[in-house]
């Protein structure tokens, strides 16, 4: 075997050890733990089954959009183990593998035993897809080559903005798009220029956060709690505190103002340039 020379790339499987020399005692300890289960397979082969009837009660699921993350869930199963019964997979080292033929007797039970007429296909809020599509669209990506993109069964972009909630798989599929093409230009991949700005202009118009923004408060884009303060300037925010401690606290402006820690004469200011906001009330 040709031992390569560097660094591995990672150390989270055999391959540190096998084609780097590592010599990490946990990379080790993980070397000694394959072999010796390697050997127990060998001896007892551990009575593998047919992966076919797997296969099939997979795409059972599916059908019924019980995808792979969900079963995951319920299952306890990786994500790459489920996958891999219905499509090539690769190993840590950069191999391709065709479809698992054989499984774990226990594995194909766990798989087999989800009835889909008895689970609910996993649901979240849709407050973090319609965050993630809007930014593309400040960024050039019309909706309409996004819905492209996107899945076949996953492209509800045109009723997003009226949902509240969205099965899990769709929102996993608009969360990997977006981390796919996010610093991408959507010019040089098959977007028309009049398309992309239309789309820029659009989001301007509604004042839609920007990849930039939200790449700092990845940790918040799916919160429904929190509130985007994109483009929102300090006499907006004064206008909108104002009158929440006037109509509620029950303030008048002279007494508002003392409380935010400007002078009423800038609340003045803040109605008038925001008049939604504006409360009549006694100087």
């Amino acid at each position: 075997m040709t031992r390569r020379t560097g660094e591995a790339p990672h150390h989270n499987t055999v391959t540190c050890v096998k084609h780097y020399g590592c010599k990490r005692v946990e990379c080790r300890d993980r070397v000694r733990a394959y072999q010796a289960e390697w050997r127990r397979n060998r001896v007892g082969n551990l009575a593998l089954v047919d992966a076919e009837p797997v296969r099939q009660h997979l795409q059972l699921l599916a059908a019924a959009d019980i995808g792979p993350r969900r079963i995951s869930t319920l299952t306890g199963l990786a994500v790459e183990t489920i996958a891999g019964f219905t499509r090539p997979y690769g190993s840590g080292d950069g191999r391709r593998f065709g479809r698992k033929r054989k499984v774990r007797p226990e594995v194909a039970a766990k798989i087999l035993a989800l009835d889909p007429d008895s689970i609910t296909p996993g649901v979240t809020h849709a407050i973090g897809s319609l965050r993630r599509i809007q930014a593309l669209n400040v960024g050039g990506w019309p909706n309409a080559h996004l819905v492209t993109l996107l899945p076949q069964g996953n492209r509800p972009l045109h009723t997003l903005p009226r949902q509240t909630h969205l099965y899990a798989r769709t929102a996993d599929a608009i969360a990997d798009l977006y981390d796919e093409i996010k610093d991408k230009r959507p010019e040089r991949c098959g977007v028309r220029p009049a398309s992309a700005h239309r789309s820029r202009l659009r989001a301007q118009r509604n004042n839609w956060p920007t990849i930039a923004y939200w790449a700092d408060r990845m940790d918040v884009i799916d919160d429904p709690h929190f509130e985007p303060m994109y483009g929102v300037t300090k006499r907006e925010i004064v206008a909108q505190d104002a009158n929440w401690v006037m109509t509620t606290i029950g303030l008048d402006r002279a007494s508002a103002a003392e409380r935010l820690g400007v002078s009423k004469a800038y609340i003045d200011h803040a109605f008038r340039d925001h008049p939604e906001y504006a409360v009549e009330a006694a100087a």
